[in-house]
């Protein structure tokens, strides 16, 4: 028989704590992976939970103005968010945003800075292009697994392979080893349906491995063209930051 001690009234209060900060936490993963603002009861069966727990959450998130409700009590991200996302890797994304704007108007396609995030591909800065008439939405904070799409895979290309995630197929591996010797990776459908990516890998000193990436649903130009373009800016972020 196993002895299990008793929790004290202490950790009891630690347990419940966490788990409320994580469920905080994930409010705020659901309305970043939503398209639109989510109504409470909307929120409460993606958390799992009642929505009197889901609506008392959402209060203390509506205090920090991380979260806003609209007249019709449907909530979304707060602009308290952007600020403290424009804290994250400040300096990375103070030099990216001018080459990803640079590259989003010249091929006509989104494009964005990604970095790694565990086993996940973080979406940390996005630009559409201005004259474009019609563009793939990439929206900051957007995430996926880094094992699919161009980003991705590129980010791996960086690391060794006992840094990837568990489960990684042989054909994956085989793809990574191309995409490290030809310097860039594609990607169509992986992520998001109709979707086409490249993306080159952006290795930084003191920052997480990151790569850049446009997205687009079709087009004429040559992949290596724009990877070769992707490059150029990738460069330039690079000299930048490190000399």
């Amino acid at each position: 028989m196993t002895f299990v001690e008793p929790q004290s009234d202490a950790g009891r209060k630690g347990a419940a704590g966490s788990q409320t900060l994580s469920r905080g936490i994930r409010i705020l993963e659901i309305l970043a992976e939503a398209r639109a603002p989510l109504a409470i009861d909307e929120i409460a069966r993606r958390l799992e939970v009642h929505r009197s727990i889901a609506y008392r959450l959402l209060r203390t998130l509506e205090d920090h103005a991380l979260v806003v409700r609209d007249s019709a009590g449907r909530a979304a991200l707060g602009a308290r968010m952007a600020a403290l996302a424009g804290a994250v890797a400040a300096d990375l994304q103070s030099e990216a945003l001018p080459e990803l704007t640079a590259v989003a108007n010249e091929l006509g396609m989104t494009c964005f800075l990604g970095v790694l995030d565990r086993d996940e591909c973080i979406t940390l800065a996005s630009v559409e292009p201005r004259h474009a008439v019609a563009s793939v939405a990439q929206r900051p904070g957007a995430r996926h697994s880094v094992t699919v799409g161009a980003p991705g895979k590129a980010i791996l290309s960086l690391l060794p392979p006992d840094q990837w995630p568990a489960g990684v197929s042989d054909r994956l591996r085989a793809e990574i080893a191309e995409i490290a010797e030809r310097g860039y990776a594609t990607s169509h459908d992986e992520v998001i349906p109709t979707v086409q990516a490249v993306s080159v890998p952006l290795p930084l000193r003191g920052h997480r491995p990151a790569a850049i990436a446009v997205v687009h649903v079709a087009s004429a130009d040559d992949p290596a063209a724009i990877a070769a373009r992707l490059q150029r800016s990738a460069d330039a972020i690079r000299t930048a930051l490190e000399g």
